[in-house]
C-alpha cells in the first residue's frame, strides 16, 4: 500500500484515480482551490485528514475514513461511492452523502443540509446529526443510537429500521414505506403523513397532528404527548399507553388508549374504532 503522509494538496484532482493508498495526516486546502481530490479512486484509507475543498470523494470504491474533518467548505464530499466506512469524523459540508451504497458510519458528527439523498444501505451508529431533508429517498437504512435535529427528515425512505434513536424533526417519515422505529423518541409536527406499513414500537411520540393519511400503520405500546388531531384518515392498529389529546376521523382499524381528551367524528367515512380504558368511544 502506498502511504501519502503529512502533505498539503490544493490542486484540481490532486490524487485523482489513486489505487491502494493510505492518506494520513494530510490537508486538502490552499489558494489553488482545487476540486475532486480523490475522484475515481479505489481501495483508499484516510486517517487524520482535513478537507476544506469541494467534492473529494466522488466515484470512490472501498473507502475507509477515520478521525478526519470535512469543513463547511467541503461541499458534496461523497457522491456515487460504494463500500464506504466512516468513523469518528466530522462531516460539516452541505450535501455530504449522495447516491452512495453500502455505507457504515460510527461516532460521527454531521452538520449537513440535504445529507444522504438516494443512499442504498447505510448503517449509522452513535452519531449526532443536524440536517434538513435528511436521507430523502434512501432505502435499507439501519440506525442505532442516532440523535437528529432538523426538518423534513426521512421522506420517501423504504425498508429501514431505527433503534434507540432521538429525533427532533418536523414532517419526518412522509411517504415512508416498510419502516420500523423501536425504543426511540420522535418529536415534531406532522409525523409520518402518507406513510405505508410503518411501525412504531415502544416509542415516545411528541407533537401536533401526527400519523395522518397512513396505510398499514402500527403502534405497539407507544407513549404520545401533545398529540392532538391524531390519525386523521389513517388505517391504523394502535396500542397507546398514555392519554392522547385528540383523535380525528381514523379511517379504519382500532386505537386503544387509556384516555382521550376529544374524539372528532365529522367524516362519514371514519370507521376506525377507538377504545378508551376498555370502552368504545
Amino acid at each position: 500500500m502506498k502511504v501519502i503522509e503529512n502533505e498539503t494538496f490544493d490542486m484540481e484532482r490532486a490524487l485523482y484515480g489513486s489505487r491502494d493508498a493510505m492518506v494520513k495526516n494530510c490537508k486538502f486546502d490552499g489558494p489553488a482551490d482545487g476540486e475532486s481530490a480523490l475522484k475515481e479512486s479505489r481501495d483508499i484509507q484516510v486517517s487524520g485528514c482535513y478537507f476544506n475543498l469541494r467534492y473529494p470523494f466522488w466515484h470512490v470504491d472501498r473507502l475507509k475514513i477515520e478521525n478526519s474533518e470535512m469543513t463547511g467548505l467541503c461541499r458534496a464530499a461523497l457522491w456515487y461511492s460504494k463500500d464506504v466506512e466512516i468513523a469518528d469524523s466530522r462531516l460539516h459540508g452541505i450535501k455530504a452523502l449522495r447516491e452512495c451504497g453500502l455505507v457504515k458510519m460510527r461516532g460521527c458528527d454531521i452538520i449537513s443540509p440535504e445529507f444522504g439523498w438516494s443512499v442504498h444501505g447505510l448503517e449509522m451508529e452513535d452519531c449526532t446529526v443536524q440536517s434538513e431533508y435528511f436521507m430523502m429517498r434512501s432505502d435499507g437504512l439501519k440506525f442505532k443510537n442516532v440523535r437528529l435535529k432538523g426538518k423534513y427528515s426521512f421522506q420517501y425512505i423504504e425498508n429501514s429500521t431505527f433503534e434507540d434513536c432521538n429525533f427532533d424533526t418536523k414532517d419526518a417519515f412522509w411517504h415512508a414505506k416498510n419502516v420500523t422505529v423501536r425504543n426511540s423518541v420522535v418529536k415534531g409536527e406532522y409525523l409520518a403523513w402518507y406513510c405505508e406499513n410503518v411501525t412504531f414500537e415502544n416509542c415516545k411520540i411528541i407533537g401536533t397532528q401526527p400519523l395522518c393519511y397512513c396505510r398499514g400503520l402500527k403502534l405497539i405500546d407507544c407513549e404520545m404527548a401533545d398529540t392532538d388531531l391524531s390519525f386523521e384518515k389513517s388505517e391504523v392498529d394502535a396500542v397507546i399507553i398514555s392519554p392522547v389529546v385528540s383523535i380525528k376521523n381514523p379511517l379504519c382499524g382500532r386505537i386503544c388508549v387509556p384516555s382521550v381528551g376529544e374524539v372528532i367524528r365529522d367524516d362519514a367515512d371514519s370507521r376506525g374504532e377507538i377504545i378508551a380504558d376498555g370502552v368504545m368511544v
